[in-house]
């Protein structure tokens, strides 16, 4: 029975302290002129979409949940915007060369379409990012049409 009060106020104590620790938030107050829905022609349906369901992880200006002030929440947060990031930035669009945006749109068609995109973890919280079959379709028509633009 001591042993768990000892293990109990260290796992406090750690969770105390590890909320000193913060996190780089990724908010911009400028959107940059590289950015996929200035240089595209995107239709408002489908920017709403994209706004609320990629650029949370996908651009450079994060809404940011209440949970997100919490360790080790914000962590887990930080380390999946930057990964995100990494792997597709909507706000660097332009600087990208006509194949890495043709690979870029293969892949979000095909993460769509198979559900890997907008993830679960991420829907789970945000239940307004999961697409509906119409917006979906919409999103999808979009990107396969700028995609055969590219060729």
């Amino acid at each position: 029975m001591k042993v768990l009060k000892i293990i109990g106020w260290f796992a406090l104590i750690a969770l105390v302290v590890i909320q000193f620790f913060p996190m780089d938030y990724n908010q911009s107050k400028t959107v940059p002129q590289a950015d996929f829905m200035l240089v595209n022609k995107v239709p408002t349906t489908v920017e709403k979409s994209m706004h609320i369901s990629c650029y949370d992880c996908h651009s450079n200006n994060t809404e940011y949940p209440w949970y997100s002030q919490i360790q080790p929440a914000a962590w887990f947060l930080e380390g999946h915007i930057k990964e995100g990031k990494a792997e597709l930035n909507f706000n660097e669009w332009e600087d990208y060369s006509n194949r890495r945006k043709k690979s870029k749109l293969r892949s979000i068609i095909k993460q769509i379409e198979s559900g890997e995109m907008p993830m679960d973890n991420y829907t789970l919280f945000h239940r307004d990012a999961i697409f509906s079959e119409k917006e979906k379709e919409a999103v999808l028509n979009y990107m396969k049409t700028l995609k055969d633009d590219l060729e």
